[in-house]
């Protein structure tokens, strides 16, 4: 599990370098496709000092397998999407500035650019809110979240997944973008929404039609 741990702890610092977040909150998790493992960051420590043995391992039911720290306070959150969506194996929680006024504000966050449409998806939605820590925070998010990319956390922050890391932090950029766009553009007009026919033929160009093949 030593290469997953390096994951999250390099993640750790990057989420601090990308201003995702500040001091010790938010938290992070990567699963093993084969062994069915998620490795979950340890409660409060500093990402800029964390170490792989500082990680948290925890079998494909939420049973504790291997740590010596206290993992983190959503590590049911993290489990309970890993249950639920068997093509995701990152997750990032993080407090991002723009995303958060969304989610103080109990909205969710549309299509409304190209990028936002091939590499989020349709919306993110805001879940119902909860206590941090909690199971029913866990189950909310979860429901909210559905088949999409990322869901913000009412009065609270935004739970980005993926099927890696790198893909994560890019759902997790674009989204902090759309969210300040979208704030920006209220100002001057009305933000026009992307059908939901337009973004499916977006996302089927990025997977087939996009780049070097």
């Amino acid at each position: 599990m030593e290469y997953f741990k390096q994951i999250i702890v390099d993640a750790g610092k990057e989420m601090i370098k990308r201003s995702l977040t500040v001091a010790t909150w938010g938290n992070l998790s990567v699963r093993d496709p084969e062994s069915g493992y998620i490795v979950v960051t340890p409660s409060g420590m500093d990402y800029q000092t964390s170490v792989p043995d500082d990680m948290v391992v925890f079998d494909r039911n939420g049973s504790m397998i291997e740590g010596k720290r206290r993992p983190s306070i959503e590590k049911d959150l993290h489990i309970m999407i890993y249950q639920q969506r068997p093509d995701v194996n990152a997750i990032i929680h993080t407090h991002p500035i723009y995303s958060t006024v969304f989610a103080v504000t109990r909205q969710g966050i549309p299509a409304i650019t190209e990028e936002f449409a091939q590499v989020v998806g349709y919306s993110v939605k805001c879940a119902e809110h909860a206590l941090p820590g909690t199971k029913e925070l866990a189950e909310h998010a979860v429901r909210a979240l559905g088949k999409e990319r990322a869901v913000l956390l009412a009065s609270h922050g935004t739970v980005c997944v993926g099927p890696d890391m790198e893909t994560v932090f890019k759902i997790s950029d674009i989204l902090e973008k759309t969210a300040q766009i979208l704030i920006l553009s209220k100002n001057i007009g009305t933000p026009r929404i992307i059908s939901k026919e337009d973004v499916k033929v977006m996302q089927d160009f990025l997977k087939t039609g996009y780049g070097q093949r």
